[in-house]
């Protein structure tokens, strides 16, 4: 039995196929109302890349997010071809579960070359070592004392070590005024093996994890009590340059605007010499709970 979170993530990855262009994935049985959204994204894009030549890796994708998932319930990934052309390659996958669609997503994948030129904004700030902060568990642990069981039960299947470059706000007065950004430092907590798809869609799934932290900071403390309902409408990735996600990476994350019950956040991925490596973008919805 698989006991490792990054191993798990990785049998998580590892989808059956069924059928030409048709595959399930698993999705555990776990006290969530909805399945993980980055659980679907990064099955969906295992299954995008199952049907291309090997020597092109991702380098965008575009995805919404239809309906929620229930946890325990296999889910298929059915996968049409678009185009297989000289340099891209075009997937657009769509996930059911129990017959109806609750997922889609379009994948283009690139055959590498030289570029003409090449440029790239510098990070945002100057942030601490990873190795040099605490991790989310040591941070709610000196706050409360404790884990609670819920959070101890996901601190012992997280796959991704994460650390807030910021110390976590626990008060609303703490969260007054804040800006609507956020930086983690997030790895597999183990190795991950050498595939480049595998490491790619881990991502994805960890890209899922915090972005919308950038929209709640000015709102509420991000671990306590949530007083809005929070769900996922789309997501959208740009693969810039090659990377292994049980690596140190930065993800940088802001949110320029929130209305209308929708926040919009961006999150920019830096490897630890400052290379930027994903952009990513993604709008959430929020609900008051009870209204």
């Amino acid at each position: 039995m698989t006991t490792n979170p990054a191993e798990r993530l990785v049998d998580l990855l590892d989808l059956e196929q069924i059928e030409v262009n048709i595959f399930r994935g698993r999705s555990p049985q776990e006290s969530l109302q909805r399945v993980f959204g980055g659980q679907v994204a990064g099955q969906a894009l295992v299954a995008a890349g199952r049907t291309t030549e090997g020597d092109r890796p991702v380098h965008s994708l575009h995805a919404y997010f239809l309906r929620p998932g229930r946890p325990g319930v296999p889910i298929v990934y059915q996968v049409e071809r678009v185009r297989d052309g000289r340099s891209f390659t075009t997937r657009r996958v769509t996930a059911v579960q129990q017959g109806r669609t609750i997922f889609n997503l379009t994948a283009s994948f690139h055959r590498p070359e030289e570029g003409s030129f090449e440029h790239q904004l510098p990070p945002a700030r100057k942030v601490p070592d990873p190795e040099s902060l605490p991790t989310v568990t040591q941070e709610i642990t000196e706050h409360l004392g404790a884990l609670p069981e819920q959070l101890e039960r996901m601190a012992r299947r997280q796959p991704f070590d994460i650390r807030y470059v910021d110390r976590l706000r626990w008060t609303p007065e703490e969260v007054e005024n804040a800006e609507p950004r956020s930086a983690v430092w997030m790895r597999a907590v183990g190795s991950l093996g050498d595939d480049p798809l595998v490491h790619t869609c881990a991502l994805t799934y960890a890209s899922d994890m915090t972005l919308l932290d950038a929209v709640r900071i000015p709102v509420e403390p991000l671990w306590g009590p949530r007083g809005f309902d929070m769900a996922s409408l789309d997501h959208a990735m740009w693969f810039h340059r090659p990377f292994r996600a049980d690596e140190w990476f930065l993800y940088d994350q802001e949110s320029p605007i929130a209305v209308g019950g929708r926040g919009l956040a961006r999150g920019r991925i830096y490897d630890l010499e400052g290379r930027l490596l994903v952009s990513v973008v993604q709008e959430g919805l929020f609900r008051k709970l009870g209204a």
